[in-house]
């Protein structure tokens, strides 16, 4: 065969730099600390540039391909695969919008390509609506820059980011509010970062509570003013795609490396009942090894088929939000599924707080809280099937 001129790794993600970032995650979870050890791995193999062109000395990957490795950075260190998405998510985001001639956020590609770490600033307490209404206000400067004052929640990546992604709701013209996107730097001031992650699963990511008290995003970073409510603009469009179709990457590795954990307990756990033979004889749990392995089977070419799609522009229409909050709520259910398969596979000891399945059966629960929860996706679909309510 000829070889490739395609100038792209075919991974970044070597198997040995996969095992040790497994062999740090579960003394991360218990300690609740950040994995900087993990960060700097991946900033050394050149992931967190993953989405950066190659002309400006990145890898230039695809959403497709990137979403491959998440897979398998979900199956090593699910809570490092998850706070790093979150860089993905906003450099995938400039590279999609980049890719099909809007560089209203190149900026973002270049800071990344020069070690910047982005994270995502958008979810707010109370705030149902996601990324249709803000609760934070951005006021307008006369330069065209905005200043953000509010309280986000879930900043993944709290400890190092460089950059955040964030938005806000400009009542200048109380008829016509707008939501303002744009990027804030960690060493501009007016941030507060708080310590108060603490939580049941993902604790490795140190979501923190980012508090923005007139952080100002300077003109050439301000890179939308949206109407309030749905939008159709391609960045709204960009964002979604990316962010839910990473988000079921990270989800599916979860469920990838659950289906491997329950068939090494059921070869290594031994009934007396049966004369001592291993639980991999055993006709029921062979039937839940094989329910695990059927739904795995079933989620990962959906995850690759709907990453190609939006890389290759295919054109879903009026579906494509449906498509891509429906992916992110089946692989969280079916990961959380699995997971649950393999619990009941490997048996008590993955009750106990150092067992690699319990620590997976806690982590796999943050996928329920993510946009877009079940509510909203169901609403989604239904909309996009059904057609909206009628108010009357």
């Amino acid at each position: 065969m000829p070889e490739s001129s395609d100038p792209r790794p075919a991974t970044l993600l070597t198997d040995e730099l996969l095992q040790a970032i497994r062999s740090r995650a579960a003394g991360h979870d218990r300690d609740n600390t950040f994995p900087h050890d993990d960060l700097a791995d991946l900033t050394a193999a050149g992931y967190l540039r993953a989405f950066v062109p190659v002309a400006l000395g990145g890898s230039g990957l695809t959403l497709r391909q990137v979403a491959a490795e998440q897979v398998r950075l979900g199956a090593a260190a699910p809570a490092t695969a998850l706070a790093v998405n979150m860089h993905l998510v906003v450099t995938g985001i400039a590279r999609l919008l980049a890719d099909r001639g809007d560089d209203s956020l190149a900026f973002v590609l270049e800071e990344a390509a020069r070690g910047e770490v982005f994270a995502f600033g958008n979810s707010e307490a109370g705030n149902d609506l996601v990324m249709f209404d803000s609760r934070t206000r951005a006021e307008p400067h006369p330069d065209g820059g905005y200043r953000y004052t509010g309280t986000k929640i879930f900043t993944s990546l709290s400890p190092v980011w460089t950059r955040l992604a964030t938005f806000g709701r400009d009542d200048t013209d109380p008829t016509a509010p707008v939501l303002v996107h744009g990027v804030v730097r960690r060493d501009g001031g007016g941030i507060e970062v708080r310590d108060d992650w603490d939580t049941l699963g993902m604790r490795a990511t140190q979501s923190r509570t980012t508090v923005l008290d007139g952080a100002v995003a300077p003109a050439a970073w301000v890179h939308r003013r949206l109407p309030v409510g749905p939008s159709r603009d391609p960045f709204v469009f960009a964002l979604f795609a990316v962010f839910e179709v990473l988000l079921a990457a990270v989800y599916t590795g979860i469920g990838r490396r659950a289906v491997d954990l329950a068939v090494a307990a059921a070869h290594r756990r031994t009934s007396m009942k049966n004369g001592g033979r291993t639980l991999a004889q055993d006709p029921d749990i062979r039937w839940r090894v094989a329910e695990a392995a059927l739904a795995q089977d079933g989620i990962e070419p959906q995850v690759d088929s709907l990453a190609r799609d939006v890389d290759e522009g295919v054109d879903h229409g009026a579906l494509w939000f449906a498509k891509v909050v429906g992916l992110k709520h089946r692989a969280t259910e079916n990961a959380r599924f699995v997971v649950d398969q393999a619990i009941r596979v490997a048996g008590g000891s993955s009750y106990f707080a150092g067992s690699e399945l319990g620590r997976l059966y806690r982590d796999v629960l943050a996928g329920i809280f993510h946009p877009s929860d079940p509510e909203s996706a169901h609403a989604t679909v239904a909309n996009a099937w059904l057609g909206p309510v009628d108010p009357t």
